[in-house]
């Protein structure tokens, strides 16, 4: 249980530290990488928070497919899909350009969360 609570704390601020990223005087120093980068380590945080005895490579292996699907899905321009995006959620879920430097920076971010999660014990 207390591994759960260490990866749901780590899951809640790194959704703070993915939404503070957008914040206009940030974003034009850091760009908009850094928010991919936090969005899978948010992926594994959560896959950590539901799973935490899965090996650390089957939850990276699991943020990766996640990031990739929600990535490749964007190359999906569907109205109704288009219209999903255009909410708040649905932009920052899903997102809205398909980027292979995006798949980069999920494969770093995957990378982080998983040096993160082998010092949680």
């Amino acid at each position: 249980m207390k591994i759960r609570l260490h990866f749901l704390l780590l899951f809640f601020g790194t959704i703070l530290l993915g939404l503070s990223s957008r914040w206009a005087p940030i974003r034009e120093v850091i760009g908009t990488w850094l928010g991919d980068v936090l969005y899978a380590v948010m992926i594994f945080f959560l896959w950590s928070v539901l799973f935490p005895k899965q090996s650390l490579i089957r939850r990276a292996l699991f943020a990766l497919l996640i990031c990739y699907a929600i990535e490749f899905l964007q190359l999906y321009q569907a109205q109704w899909m288009l219209n999903l995006r255009a909410t708040r959620l649905g932009s920052l879920v899903l997102g809205h350009g398909f980027l292979w430097s995006d798949i980069a920076l999920y494969t770093l971010g995957v990378l982080v969360a998983v040096g993160i999660g082998r010092r949680i014990k």
